[in-house]
């Protein structure tokens, strides 16, 4: 029988006085809850109550376990009520990794976020490692890149592509690229974690899809450098469109071959477990689905 059952009967039929009585208050049968009992004195080798055929009364034995067991079964509840609390009010500590490149769009919804939940604590760290979110005790992780790990639960918050940019220095003294091929003779600027390695793959505007091999001198798991690199005009660099919408909108950088883009992929929030997802990520997801979808202009 169900222990935590069994020692709620007992402490019934204490409260109530007798067996009967306490069968009518748990809408059970009296052999039912006889049994139970039973199964509590069985499991523990010691007789809790003394029976008669007027009343029921506890042993010695019968009195320290029924205060221990009432106090168990008040502490369970309250854990209880404070787990339902945590699933309407969001408390606790958000733990969150996230690449570098989108942070700028993350700061004005935790800005938000923790001025609506002063409840909630965050925990944030930033980098563009593949970590083991299980392993590091994340609740979220938001990729640009899709997740290595295929059992966690994905949920897509806005589609991006690269675009292929450099400065106007660069093109002074290289000629500019106009397709794929073109790509072979130049220096291409690499980020470890694009999905091809160094096959960088575009898409026509046909909806064909083109891929060249490439080679630089710079491999760097840091968009910034990657950027600053560029922008200081020593090479090429298939750029996620986020990252250099403002250096092509003042004119530090410039798009190449207008014609080709990068294939799709999508900026993601990551978690382990779709069933009972905590109440602080999951209103943290729904507060940065909205945001992306305001800023989606930059993705694409």
């Amino acid at each position: 029988m169900d222990r935590l059952t069994s020692l709620s009967v007992f402490g019934k039929v204490v409260e109530c006085g007798g067996f009967s009585a306490a069968a009518r208050r748990l809408n059970m049968s009296v052999t039912m809850v006889a049994n139970h009992v039973q199964s509590l004195e069985d499991r523990l080798g010691v007789r809790l109550l003394n029976r008669t055929t007027r009343k029921v009364s506890l042993t010695e034995t019968g009195k320290y376990y029924f205060e221990r067991s009432t106090q168990i079964l008040a502490d369970l509840d309250e854990a209880d009520r404070a787990a339902a609390a945590l699933t309407t009010t969001p408390r606790g500590t958000l733990k969150i990794y996230s690449g570098t490149a989108i942070v700028r769009f993350l700061l004005p919804v935790i800005d938000e976020y923790l001025d609506l939940y002063p409840s909630v604590s965050l925990d944030m760290n930033i980098g563009e490692r593949m970590i083991d979110m299980i392993e590091d005790g994340y609740d979220l992780v938001l990729r640009t890149i899709p997740s290595p790990d295929s059992s966690l639960v994905v949920r897509k918050l806005t589609p991006w592509r690269h675009i292929l940019v450099s400065s106007k220095s660069y093109l002074d003294t290289h000629a500019e690229p106009k397709t794929p091929d073109d790509l072979a003779g130049h220096n291409c600027l690499q980020f470890p974690y694009y999905p091809f390695g160094d096959e960088w793959r575009f898409e026509s505007l046909s909806g064909e899809t083109q891929s060249v091999r490439v080679q630089g001198n710079v491999l760097s798991n840091s968009a910034e450098t990657l950027r600053h690199l560029t922008v200081s005009g020593r090479a090429v660099w298939l750029a996620p469109s986020f990252v250099v919408a403002e250096d092509l909108a003042e004119g530090r950088l410039v798009r190449l071959m207008p014609e080709f883009r990068g294939v799709e992929f999508a900026i993601n929030a990551v978690y382990p477990n779709r069933t009972h997802l905590p109440t602080k990520v999951r209103l943290f997801i729904d507060m940065l689905a909205e945001r992306f979808t305001e800023h989606r202009k930059w993705m694409t």
